[in-house]
Order: C-alpha cells, then structure tokens, then sequence
C-alpha cells in the first residue's frame, strides 16, 4: 500500500502497538488463563512472605499507582532502581516498619519477567504491519531507557516488521524534539513532509511529529472520549491501530482529489 507524497511511516510502541498497560496490571493481577489464579507477585508476597492477600494487593495497586505518576530523569537514577523504590516504598507505606530493598528488587523482577511474558504484537497488526510494508518503509520510534524498551522490543519479536527501530535513550533527545524524528528521516532517506507519525500520546507523538514537520499525525484514542480542549490537534484521530490503512486511504483520496484541482486550474489558465 503506497500513498502519493507518503514514503514512510513512524509507530508508537507502547500502548500503540503493544498493549504494554495491559501486560503490566496481567503481571500484577493474575497469570492467565486462569482468571481465578493469584498474580506471581501477590502469589510471592503471601506464600514465601507471609502477607496477608489484602496486604499483597494493596501493595501491588500502591504501585500501579506510582507506575501511572513515574517521571523517570536517567541522569539522576536508572529504571531499574527507581521501579525497585516503588515496590520498596510501597510496602513501607502499606506494612510500616523498616525500608526492605531485597524483598522489593525480588518483587519488582518478578513484576518485569512476568509483563514481558505477556507482551505480544497481535497477529492482525503483524498482518497489518506486512501489508504496509509493501508500499511504504516503516520504523518503530520508542521513548525510554534502552535497556527497557530493548527488551520488550525483543520479547514481541517485532523487529522483522521494520525498516529501523530507534530508542529515546540511545539518542541525545527523545520525542517531542524534532531531532530525533529527523534522525529517523534521515536512516529511511526520506523528507519530513513524506512521513506519518501513529501513536497514542498527544505530548510526544503528536506534538513531535507537529514540531518536526511530519505530513501528517495519527493520534490513537482508544477511549474515543476527545477532551474538550484538545492540545495538539492531531491530524486524525483512530480508535484502533488497525484503523490506520482506512486512514491512509483517505489520505490517497484527498491527494488525489487535489491533483485533479490543481491539473483543473491548470488547463483553465
């Protein structure tokens, strides 16, 4: 699928095409398919721990919490030692007592072997991806720390559906600069104005691909609910990834309904 003036498009990992919120609460809610059976972690906290299951939930939803509100600056601490002070301060605030750093790190690996278990790039969106693909050179633009988004990057195998992949934290900066979208320009040979940027995040996707000049932004809400006061106004709104070749077309009608214009304006002067 080829589109006139389109040469490439940019995806969104987390929560565009994986559903990396999802994997993460399976990781602390349950291990499928067994919708009764307790999560690894909860499971942990109560039979080798001794806490109680309210104790062991209210830990885990301390942290969820915490997950939600992260502001992670790698200059001053690593991902992995932050994650470990949710779970340290989560028990503290739910147990009392004196801080516990091993029971933490124990839980939060736990949390993290069991969330990239759970991290799949559906079938429909790979069948997708293969179909883009034949017309249009695809890249994979991720925010995070490297090591975490290399490792989740390689446990959906989705590597072999792109043309390139770049990680925020293996650049200098990461979106919404316009510099790493024209990084990515520049390893797919193409001009900003020739590439679509897809994801779900009106604060990084959105405004970057709006910073760096992209032709066009495609904001994924799944929710549908459309705040009020929507800032950046993205180009197209989707409620499913899967929605973006219909998107695409619409794009290869308005093109093409312009040519027609513009050739009309042309033979009437």
């Amino acid at each position: 699928m080829g589109v006139h003036g389109v040469k490439a498009v940019f995806f969104d990992l987390d929560n565009t095409l994986v559903d990396t919120a999802a994997a993460g609460r399976r990781a602390i809610e349950e291990v499928p398919p067994l919708a009764s059976c307790p999560s690894q972690v909860i499971n942990a906290l109560q039979s080798k721990h001794h806490y109680g299951e309210e104790e062991a939930r209210v830990i885990c939803d301390k942290v969820q919490a915490k997950l939600l509100k992260e502001c992670h600056d790698p200059a001053k601490m690593c991902l992995t030692d932050l994650r470990i002070s949710h779970w340290e301060e989560a028990i503290q605030e739910t147990i009392g007592g004196e801080a516990n750093r091993d029971l933490a790190a124990e839980c939060y690996f736990l949390w993290k072997t069991t969330r990239l278990q759970h991290l799949t790039l559906p079938e429909d969106t790979r069948d997708m991806l293969t179909e883009l693909r034949k017309g249009l050179r695809l890249l994979l633009l991720t925010n995070g720390d490297r090591q975490t988004q290399r490792e989740k990057i390689e446990a959906c195998a989705c590597q072999p559906y792109f043309d390139a992949i770049v990680v925020g934290g293996e650049q200098k900066e990461e979106k919404p600069a316009p510099s790493i979208f024209h990084y990515c320009c520049d390893l797919l040979g193409v001009q900003p104005a020739e590439c679509v940027m897809v994801g779900d995040s009106l604060d990084t996707d959105i405004q970057g691909g709006l910073n760096a000049g992209l032709k066009a932004t495609v904001w994924l809400n799944k929710a549908m609910t459309t705040p009020v006061d929507t800032t950046p106004v993205p180009h197209y709104i989707i409620s499913s990834v899967l929605d973006l070749p219909a998107v695409l077309q619409k794009m290869e009608h308005k093109i093409n309904a312009k040519l027609g214009t513009d050739h009309m304006a042309s033979n009437n002067e």
